[in-house]
């Protein structure tokens, strides 16, 4: 008997709400804006931070990079191997340290030519930088140790220059060095190689041969530390300063000449970063939800004047104070819930269209889906209930006189 009321108040709800159609759609405006605000910028929060952290997975987890840096105006010294077999034998939760040089170049194969860079590396290199060979093999000891001419390419180079499928074992010219391909590195995001540099389109071989054939300086760039992540973080990066103060002779008072950058730290930035948009997004788009609530419950108190001798003959043969309050409830239920369900259809669409405009993943969370749905059914309890209320409390005789 209820579940058949019910069906027949909604059907009801279904009615009145079809009869003013422009009107309903009007009103539930800022439940749709407000809706669509939050469910896009959730979407696309998590989009970036996605793309953000897959960028600063292509530079390794759990690694401190280090950097040279000039200070005053002064070049810094570059950092030597022996500072590097330091930090790895000194410092405790150290895994590896492993540093690199790199050099702009031209790769030449069958005749194509590709305008790209040659990174001097190793397997610890490969490693904290989480860079696996996918096709072949990684450098040996003794290619390592002797500088031998063997390279490693990142799959731009492949694309560009070589025919699919024959590519290990060829033998290409990297500027005025010939080397011999003897492997491939898997997909990596753009931004992992830094500097804004795409870190697909670059070939890795032995770091001696590219300081002795390239660089011409026995010397590294930049180094990488990868340490365990028992160890904090802090402990770690302290001792690292210390230690390469130390090294390079700076003075108490004294600024480094040299800069370390956590990724860990980066991670937890940029989550906070998009955590506070979305909350302050929330914010707005809550503000919006209140002002269509609002909207709610002024066009509800328009729909119980317009329809008193509606619900005085209701009352009058013999309908319950509280049937009366249930149908206009769900009459503002429904409308909410109608601009709701529009508002995540806006907020998919937007969402979609301007991931795609600025190469963002599209990361669908029903979560937010069903909670902004609820939300709006609960703000129609709540901005519904004082119409609805008013309307159950109408004298029957009162209202069958109202013209």
């Amino acid at each position: 008997m209820r579940l058949r009321m019910f069906g027949a108040t909604l059907l009801l709800a279904f009615r009145e709400i079809r009869r003013h159609l422009l009107r309903s759609f009007l009103t539930t405006l800022g439940i749709i804006i407000g809706v669509a605000a939050v469910i896009t910028m959730v979407t696309l929060g998590r989009g970036l931070t996605a793309d953000v952290q897959e960028d600063i997975a292509g530079l390794g987890s759990n690694v401190f990079i280090v950097f040279p840096e000039s200070v005053e105006g002064r070049a810094p010294p570059p950092f030597e191997d022996a500072d590097i077999r330091a930090v790895e034998r000194q410092i405790p939760g150290v895994v590896s340290a492993a540093g690199t040089a790199q050099a702009g170049a031209t790769a030449f194969h069958n005749g194509q030519d590709w305008r790209t860079s040659v990174q001097g590396a190793d397997p610890a290199f490969f490693a904290a930088q989480s860079i696996d060979v996918e096709e072949g093999r990684d450098f040996n000891a003794q290619e390592v140790e002797s500088g031998e001419a063997v390279c490693i390419l990142g799959t731009k180079v492949v694309d560009e220059i070589f025919v699919e499928g024959e590519v290990l074992g060829e033998q290409m010219r990297i500027g005025n060095v010939s080397c011999q391909v003897i492997g491939t590195v898997g997909e990596r995001s753009a931004g992992g190689g830094g500097g804004g540099q795409d870190a697909n389109d670059v070939v890795f071989m032995p770091l001696k041969t590219v300081q002795r054939r390239f660089t011409g300086a026995g010397n590294v760039q930049f180094f990488v530390v990868k340490y365990d992540d028992s160890y904090t973080n802090s402990s770690i990066q302290q001792q690292l300063i210390d230690l390469l103060r130390e090294r390079r002779v700076i003075q108490e008072g004294e600024n480094n000449d040299f800069n370390i950058v956590d990724t860990a730290d980066i991670n937890e930035t940029v989550n906070n970063v998009t955590g506070t948009m979305t909350a302050v997004v929330t914010v707005i788009a809550a503000i919006s939800l209140l002002v269509g609530g609002i909207g709610i419950m002024n066009i509800m108190l328009v729909s119980v004047t317009e329809r008193t001798r509606e619900i005085g003959i209701r009352l009058a043969i013999g309908a319950l104070a509280k049937e009366v309050r249930m149908q206009f409830l769900t009459e503002a239920v429904v409308l909410c819930c109608f601009g709701g369900l529009l508002g995540i259809l806006l907020a998919l669409g937007l969402s979609m269209s301007l991931a795609n405009a600025i190469d963002l993943p599209f990361l669908f969370d029903p979560v937010v889906n069903i909670v902004s749905f609820v939300f709006s059914a609960i703000m129609g309890v709540i901005f519904g209930y004082y119409p609805a209320h008013r309307a159950s409390k109408l004298d029957p005789i009162d209202a069958l006189r109202h013209e």
